[in-house]
């Protein structure tokens, strides 16, 4: 291998200004990130993130001087037989080698072995470390990093559904839909963010009107144990349509989520409308038990490709007013501010953030 990183700037070296030109100049034609290179680059001044769910793994660059994440790419999971297969293609296409590493993955982390729920891959994280030469690699749930994303989003990243402005140094509730159901709380303690990660997604589905009780009984019967993530997640959007038809004694078309969202915003198919409506209402209770079980006065955060895709249906729906239905709560939760994520990344933000934080730096 033939090449050399510049490391990071120095308070005393004059020539900085010059020496950041010709980076930049370098990075224009070469498609690095601070490197001047002959051959694969061995980055000091980057780290490898990556936020690896059902359907794809996106992998990028971070900066672990301030974060920013570059050179994003998205892999179609069906693609590779492994997730190092999948770390390796990107590292050979971009001509980088790194050092460190956080990954975030759809998946509970609790030990070396890792195996997803919504996909085949499994690997054990010491030999992928191993594999690929890294001296650091983290490996954190997808949504640990969607919570420590947080802290780094910018206003113009957030998107608020009622309530006030957040209280400073209070809990923070982190959901979002997608393949599956995400869900992690994050609190600010002796100068840390610490991510409270979980499988939340997967608690009961809790009823609490007609329409959801007989949802709820069409479904029992097909699924056994009826989770919150059979609801709200893309197959529980199909879930929730084929619940509606069937509760009316007629048998349902063999629709994607996307003809279910399709249909319902072209206002064809009632059935269809009816669902993504109701899907907007119990993103609602879902997230206001969250701000329930934690106080969440910090704010509750939705992310996830699923409510992007609808935005003004979202705007319009009953999500706020289920979220305050809380009973003799309602007042309590009245307050705590809605914010939907529309950052690109949030999961490799949020990686990186973790990783650089892991490393000693302040986020």
């Amino acid at each position: 291998m033939i090449g050399f990183t510049i490391a990071r700037r120095s308070a005393e070296c004059p020539l900085w200004g010059l020496i950041r030109l010709c980076l930049d100049t370098a990075s224009i034609f070469f498609g690095g990130s601070g490197s001047i290179f002959l051959g694969e680059v061995s980055m000091t001044t980057h780290a490898l993130v990556g936020d690896v769910g059902g359907t794809n793994a996106r992998l990028a660059l971070c900066s672990l001087e301030n974060g920013e994440i570059s050179q994003a790419k998205t892999y179609s999971g069906l693609e590779f037989d492994s997730l190092e297969a999948t770390i390796r293609t990107y590292l050979r296409e971009h001509n980088v080698s790194v050092k460190e590493a956080c990954i975030a993955i759809a998946c509970p982390v609790t030990d070396d072995w890792v195996a997803m729920t919504n996909h085949t891959w499994a690997f054990s994280i010491a030999e992928m470390k191993k594999n690929l030469a890294l001296e650091k690699l983290e490996v954190i749930n997808d949504f640990t990093a969607v919570s420590m994303a947080v802290p780094m989003l910018k206003p113009e990243h957030l998107m608020q559904f009622g309530g006030k402005a957040p209280l400073k140094d209070k809990p923070i509730a982190i959901y979002g839909a997608g393949t599956g159901l995400g869900v992690a709380h994050l609190i600010h303690a002796a100068d840390r963010w610490i991510s409270l990660p979980g499988e939340g997604g997967h608690v009961d589905f809790a009823a609490n009107s007609e329409e959801e009780d007989l949802i709820l009984e069409v479904l029992r019967p097909e699924l056994g144990h009826v989770s919150a993530e059979r609801i709200l997640s893309g197959p529980g959007l199909v879930n929730l349509y084929h619940a509606i038809v069937k509760s009316d004694n007629r048998l349902p078309e063999n629709l994607a989520p996307k003809d279910v969202t399709e249909r319902a915003l072209a206002d064809s198919c009632t059935d269809c409308r009816r669902a993504l409506s109701l899907f907007c209402v119990i993103m609602g209770r879902f997230g206001g038990n969250l701000a329930l079980n934690m106080a969440t006065f910090g704010g509750v955060y939705i992310a996830g490709g699923i409510v992007p895709r609808f935005l003004e249906f979202f705007k319009a729906s009953g999500f706020r007013a289920a979220f305050e239905d809380k009973g003799r709560f309602k007042e309590y939760v009245h307050d705590i501010p809605v914010y939907l994520i529309v950052h690109d990344f949030p999961g490799l933000l949020g990686a990186g953030a973790h990783l650089r934080q892991e490393l000693g730096m302040k986020i």
